[in-house]
């Protein structure tokens, strides 16, 4: 773990924060003109992709996939090319952090970008010496700077050669991979198409779109394993469905695979080994609510799954299984904030990710303001299963009293992480001894985020608490979505909490001032050696109390948790 000091700011850092060196749009000197080659060179590179505003991100990314960066004269030539006015395009490019742009006068990167997880499973396992060690011994074509989690907690420190990932990465195997070109992501191994129709995939579908079997069963069967969104929110799935079904058309589906939330890797999981369950469940969702179109919004960190998925959705609908509801596939760009439901909506919109004030909900007012189904991947994955077999199947495999089955994210000082299926209620304790393999050698429980980032930092004598919606609140933490960080005695709490909010404050939107300025005042506090509890604490209250969204809502939990569970460490 660090030793206190402030990190740099790290270059994808996004400088949107009024009063913060926001960077502002290049001035158009009087008289310029658009340059006709760019103009051509942006119409080539985008071809019959769609010009209207909800493919202006998709846009962005087809023009740096093809430079390697935005140039201000692709950046104008794409605004006159989408009929958007060029301070739109640039507010919306320079808002994410995966977008390169490269003004009149400035250099472009390097060829090569080499990013490294500074996630706290990574921090914990060595990516602070792999940060200071690479850039002497690399070209000049390379370039090498920090990244939030990358979702592969499971296999810290993580290096990322430009869509290449390195697990357990160390500075030979990514000066190799460097030297190798390697530079495209690996496919894993996973159930294409054919497979799961074997086993008996879709066939569920096929009898709901034929009349088999009604809307309602698949309702009743919902609500009766209490399936709730396993994003987080947990709020009732078959619920959430009946709303939006019998709201007015049109009607969409939006499905969050933005998983940014540090220590959680999940739906990665689900996509790099069983896409199609997936999907299917997100199909029957967009049959239920009778959707118009649907929309997925992965996150930009995870390249291999946006090829995995794109092959799977093209199979699905050349088979006919999306009748009447056309299926988006949608790349965030580096925005953990779009994890946010409403932000998400904003960025399949084609705008910047700022969080909406609710009400209204997205089941009533979401995409372009129309009835929009939102659920996390989880949640559909688990829905084939649970119709298939019936309520009291999903709902009787808990433990403590709690129902249900959960996918945990689990990570840090376990001797085996990864994703484990683990019953809903299951304890820490239970998680990491029959699931996780023990503690690594020579490490003992200290403490554990229940949570992910920003769910709570708890102590190993609360261990034996239940992993389950509603168990963890009254200690100041949550589930979430089950990403369980372990800490041991060789851990300090101090530094991890101080990880998680140099975190909170590179990803805050910038939109509501107590979070834009609170998480930024806040990592200045605990740069300190000393932290002030009567500071800090103040500030946790106005953040936790004027907040717009969850993120400068959650953003104190961690140094509540010090103050509250862990005063030895502050000594």
């Amino acid at each position: 773990m660090p030793d206190g000091t402030q990190r740099p700011e790290r270059p994808l850092d996004r400088m949107i924060h009024p009063g913060a060196g926001r960077r502002q749009a290049p001035p158009t000197p009087k008289g310029r003109q658009l340059d006709p080659e760019r103009l051509d060179e942006v119409r080539a590179v985008l071809g019959d992709q769609p010009r209207e505003r909800d493919w202006l991100i998709e846009n962005l990314h087809a023009i740096q996939d093809a430079y390697g960066h935005l140039a201000a004269a692709h950046l104008q030539a794409l605004a006159e090319e989408m009929k958007l006015p060029m301070a739109v395009v640039f507010e919306v490019a320079s808002f994410y952090a995966h977008f390169d742009i490269v003004l009149d006068g400035e250099t472009p990167p390097p060829p090569i970008t080499v990013r490294v997880c500074d996630g706290i499973a990574c921090e914990m396992t060595g990516a602070q010496e792999l940060i200071d060690r690479l850039p002497p011994v690399l070209s000049d074509q390379v370039r090498v700077v920090r990244a939030p989690c990358v979702g592969r907690c499971n296999c810290a420190p993580v290096a990322e050669v430009g869509h290449r990932f390195i697990d357990h990465a160390d500075v030979t195997t990514v000066v190799e991979t460097v030297r190798a070109g390697d530079t495209e992501p690996e496919i894993p191994k996973h159930v294409g198409f054919d497979e799961y129709i074997a086993h008996g995939g879709y066939q569920l579908l096929r009898d709901c779109l034929n009349g088999t079997r009604s809307a309602d069963d698949v309702l009743e069967r919902l609500s009766g394993a209490n399936l709730r969104g396993l994003g987080g929110a947990g709020f009732p799935t078959g619920k959430k469905w009946s709303i939006v079904r019998q709201q007015p058309h049109p009607r969409y589906v939006a499905i969050n695979a933005d998983e940014g939330e540090p220590g959680t890797f999940k739906d990665r999981w689900i996509f790099e080994n069983d896409p199609h369950r997936f999907l299917e469940g997100m199909l029957l969702g967009c049959w239920v609510s009778q959707a118009d179109a649907c929309y997925i919004y992965l996150r930009d960190e995870y390249p291999q799954c946006f090829r995995i998925l794109r092959g799977a959705i093209d199979r699905v609908e050349r088979a006919g299984l999306n009748p009447g509801c056309p299926i988006h596939l949608r790349r965030g760009a580096g925005a953990y904030i779009c994890g946010e439901e409403s932000a998400m909506l904003e960025s399949i919109e084609g705008k910047r990710g700022l969080p909406r004030h609710k009400p209204p909900f997205a089941a009533e007012v979401g995409l372009w303001g129309r009835p929009t189904l939102t659920n996390n991947v989880e949640t559909l994955y688990w829905v084939r299963d649970i119709v298939e077999r019936g309520p009291d199947w999903f709902a009787g495999m808990g433990r403590n009293g709690r129902s249900g089955m959960r996918l945990f994210s689990l990570s840090g000082r376990v001797a085996e992480p990864g994703v484990k299926l683990a019953p809903a209620g299951i304890t820490a304790r239970e998680l990491i001894d029959e699931y996780g393999g023990g503690m690594q050698f020579g490490h003992a429980l200290k403490a554990y985020l229940p949570g992910g980032a920003s769910g709570g930092i708890l102590p190993a004598s609360m261990a034996d608490i239940p992993l389950d919606f509603g168990t963890l609140e009254e200690y100041g933490c949550f589930l979430g979505s089950g990403a369980v960080i372990v800490l041991s005695d060789q851990d300090s709490t101090k530094d991890a909490a101080y990880n998680l909010l140099r975190f909170f404050k590179a990803e805050s939107c910038g939109q509501c001032t107590p979070c834009r300025n609170g998480t930024d005042k806040a990592v200045k506090l605990m740069a300190r050696d000393q932290w002030d509890p009567d500071l800090l604490g103040d500030l946790n209250t106005v953040m936790r109390d004027a907040s717009i969204c969850g993120l400068g809502q959650a953003a104190p939990n961690p140094i509540a948790s010090v103050f509250t569970h862990f005063p030895e460490d502050l000594r």
